[in-house]
Formats: C-alpha cells, structure tokens, sequence
C-alpha cells in the first residue's frame, strides 16, 4: 500500500481540487483543546501548537524533531503526514502511522483525504470503509472524511 502511495506521488500531480474546498479534518481543529501539553516532549507539544496555528512548515520541523525521539510513534507521523499534505507534499504525506499501528483512525481520515487530494476517489472510499470497521459505530474520523468525501464529489460536479 505504501509503495502504491509513493509511486502516485512520484512528481506529485496538482491537487484535482484545492484541499481548503472541503472541510478540514475535525480531529485538527479541536487539537488546540488538549491540555497540559507541558507533560509531553517540548517538540511533540510545538508541533501540535503550529498545526493548530496553521503553521504547517513550522509544525512538520518540530515534528521531525519528536520523531527522532519517538521514531515509532504512530500519532507523530500522522501529524507530519498531515503537515506535508497541507503544503502540497504529497510524497512524504504518506502515512506512516498505519505501519505503525493500522487501526490509527486519524491516519486512515488523512490518507482518504490523500486520495481525494489526488483524485482518487475509490482509494478514499476504501480508507472510509477501513476506518467503519475500525470504529464499529459511527467516529470522528469516519464523519470527517464522510464530509470531505461529499465535498469532494459536490466540487466534482460542478
């Protein structure tokens, strides 16, 4: 699955629809709610704040920098997926998080919204199915990319 992400990467076609037409992902935009991130690494914190900040350059360098701490660690990864998809880096958007630990919710959501990004919409509708058997009952994750995955096929017929 991976090398199938990487070889549709590869020159990183444009985006078929700009990722700000459909909805950001809710699981980001209550990221800014967890408290005492002062218990956790000081980069792995940094990290998150920029992505709430929108900072996404910002938060994919301090990510990095958790991540040679906490090199399997699946929560990091999918946040430094996340940040390079904000910027159009499609390759390294790839998610490792789900090498890692192939029930990340989060992960599987952000790969859908991959797809979508790069025009596939039968991979994301597998990633939606893959997160409806993680979940089991209705998650997050799976209502984020429901939306995502409607935006996507509004903008596609217009």
């Amino acid at each position: 699955m991976v090398a199938a992400w990487l070889r549709a990467s590869e020159g990183a076609p444009e985006a078929k629809f700009a990722a700000e037409d459909w909805p950001i992902c809710t699981t980001m935009q209550t990221m800014g709610s967890e408290a005492d991130w002062a218990q956790l690494d000081p980069d792995f914190a940094a990290g998150k704040k920029a992505l709430v900040a929108e900072d996404w350059n910002g938060a994919i360098a301090a990510l990095k920098l958790a991540a040679l701490r906490d090199p399997r660690n699946a929560d990091i990864q999918n946040y430094i997926g996340y940040g390079y998809r904000r910027v159009r880096q499609l390759g390294p958007a790839m998610q490792q998080a789900i090498l890692l630990n192939r029930r990340h919710r989060s992960a599987h959501e952000h790969v859908g919204e991959l797809y979508l990004v790069l025009g596939d919409l039968a991979k994301a509708q597998q990633q939606l199915a893959t997160l409806e058997d993680i979940c089991l009952i209705a998650c997050v994750e799976t209502d984020d990319l429901k939306r995502a995955i409607a935006a996507y096929n509004t903008l596609a017929t217009r």
